[in-house]
């Protein structure tokens, strides 16, 4: 808004006491068309031959305006939440997405938002959905899955500082959903499938190496006593039995018996 001194005139004076002059002749019931009632969350912007009076916005509470040579437009301060319709975005990598998003914001200056602008919520919505695709063409598919909240703020900061001249103050966006071709899904759970085998095969192997040394340094201590083994057979046999309550046939190794005859024999 031009930052203009210059008053209304010497007719815009004349037009202004003509309608005072009407006001007080046909007080009270002028009154009634007079007073004007501006809510908390409210503000007026009141205009006088076409100027806005006072430079600022009125209220809240009750404020007067003449009837003939004054008119007013109220301005909502309460934050807005606004939908971005889903936007069809192609990524830096070449990846078409559509993504679709959220957008709070509010009005700050009620002057600029009338004064600067036409349609203030329809533009900031028009804003949002260019500054949408603008950023996330610059991002990778991968980027745009992954870094949400950095994005988000990266709209916000443009959005706000685009629209500061309106008089708005944009508080929060969120990017609300993103959906890609159902082929690049299908290719990136195959993807994801395939590296989740690659871990299980690689923590699989490591298992069996670390099984194959277990082995190796228990077969070395089983060598280095010769009766060690039949033990662990044995043992072995005792597990098996208290688990399952059945009969169990197993051999019997013949050597077993001929060191046990020869230890009688020699005694």
């Amino acid at each position: 808004i031009a930052d203009r001194q210059e008053g209304i005139g010497v007719c815009g004076w004349i037009l202004v006491s003509l309608s005072f002059f009407l006001v007080l002749i046909t007080f009270p019931i002028s009154i009634w068309a007079c007073i004007k009632v501006v809510r908390e969350y409210e503000r007026a912007v009141v205009f006088r031959l076409g100027r806005i009076l006072s430079k600022k916005a009125k209220g809240p509470g009750m404020i007067l305006v003449l009837p003939c040579t004054d008119t007013f437009i109220k301005v909502d301060l309460r934050t807005v939440t606004c939908k971005i319709p889903p936007q069809e975005i192609l990524t830096r990598d070449a990846v078409t997405a559509h993504v679709d998003g959220v957008v709070n914001y509010r009005i700050h200056s009620a002057v600029s938002a009338v004064a600067n602008v036409t349609d203030v919520h329809s533009a900031t919505l028009l804003l949002a959905q260019t500054t949408l695709r603008n950023v996330l063409g610059t991002q990778s598919l991968a980027q745009l899955l992954a870094g949400r909240e950095e994005i988000a703020r990266s709209i916000q900061a443009t959005l706000d500082s685009a629209t500061e001249q309106w008089g708005v103050k944009v508080a929060r966006v969120e990017i609300k959903d993103i959906r890609i071709p159902m082929a690049m899904q299908r290719a990136m759970a195959a993807e994801a499938e395939a590296a989740q085998e690659k871990k299980a095969k690689v923590v699989a192997a490591e298992g069996e190496r670390n099984a194959s040394k277990a082995l190796q340094k228990a077969s070395m201590v089983l060598a280095e006593s010769p009766a060690g083994l039949p033990l662990r057979y044995l043992q072995t046999l005792t597990a098996v039995a208290a688990q399952n309550n059945s009969t169990i046939v197993f051999p019997l190794p013949i050597n077993m018996f001929g060191s046990l005859g020869q230890k009688r024999t020699g005694g």
